[in-house]
């Protein structure tokens, strides 16, 4: 029987969600509080108004995507660095409203560490849309050699500074700009392996030679790809889906039929986020991941 898991990544020093509501949230990156964007907190906000007043940088929205750009309340640094446990890196605010890190992910990270220590064996992982390094990171600490994917080329330089910064430069990471599909499918024709695999795709966007990206068409295409690399004994494959109409329920059918002839098991749900008062939780994406039994 199918369980729906709501997953937390609660061990973060660097991070917090303070409060949220009237469509925004209030959140602390390292020593620094900024109000995002939040449609799903529908409801009234729990702190006074002075706490969300104190805030360095509020990000005002011009559309309904991630059109916008920061209003900064106070000063803030071009960028500082964060960490999550031993691992250390940079983070500054973005024109998308982001600021180099999903928080919520680090559930991920935890969960690949923990396949990868449980192993006992070298391993190959394969991160796609891995944008600035961190699961890359994670992996590679645990001992995995790592290929990291990512469009944008600003996005694999930052990914670089981050495996400097975490004291990681002499861990075997294959740092690539491409697109996702094109390099997964001329890896199958190379007849590569890979014992792990993380995918975070965006909802829409293109490749470094203006490949098109629309989730809903280019994910199976992509899944069916990843299928083909997998090792004969794979540890994990996870994906993570957000800004999306879909459910855990739609990602879970998906891992089902594409490791049917594995050995294992599929959880899948949703990412979320819980206010420091512990209270009120924010759904922040929808997972599905499989791991060998």
């Amino acid at each position: 029987m199918m369980n729906l898991d709501l997953l937390q990544a609660a061990r973060w020093q660097d991070y917090e969600l303070l409060d949220s509501g009237n469509g925004l949230k209030l959140e602390r990156f390292g020593p620094y509080l900024f109000v995002r964007p939040e449609v799903q907190a529908i409801w009234r906000p729990s702190l006074p108004e002075k706490n969300w007043q104190a805030a360095h940088a509020v990000f005002r929205t011009t559309s309904e995507e991630s059109g916008g750009h920061w209003e900064f309340k106070k000063k803030v640094p071009e960028r500082w660095q964060m960490n999550y446990d031993s691992l250390k890196f940079w983070v500054m605010t973005t024109p998308g409203r982001h600021l180099g890190v999903f928080p919520e992910c680090a559930a991920h990270w935890d969960w690949m560490m923990e396949q990868l220590a449980g192993a006992k064996r070298p391993a190959r992982v394969l991160n796609l849309f891995g944008y600035t390094g961190l699961a890359s990171l994670a992996a590679a600490q645990a001992g995995a050699v790592v290929t990291h994917i990512d469009a944008s080329k600003k996005s694999v330089g930052w990914a670089r500074e981050n495996q400097a910064l975490s004291g990681l430069a002499e861990k075997p990471i294959r740092w690539i700009v491409d697109d996702a599909l094109k390099f997964v499918e001329r890896e199958v024709r190379r007849g590569v392996k890979y014992d792990g695999i993380y995918l975070d795709p965006p909802k829409f966007g293109r490749g470094p030679k203006g490949e098109v990206w629309e989730i809903y068409q280019s994910l199976p295409l992509l899944l069916e790809a990843c299928r083909k690399v997998l090792s004969d004994s794979p540890l994990f494959l996870a994906v993570t889906m957000y800004a999306v109409k879909a459910s855990g329920v739609h990602l879970y059918a998906s891992l089902e039929e594409l490791m049917m002839k594995y050995n294992g098991h599929i959880q899948a749900g949703e990412l979320v986020t819980r206010e420091t008062s512990g209270k009120r939780l924010i759904s922040q994406a929808v997972f599905a991941r499989w791991q060998a039994r």
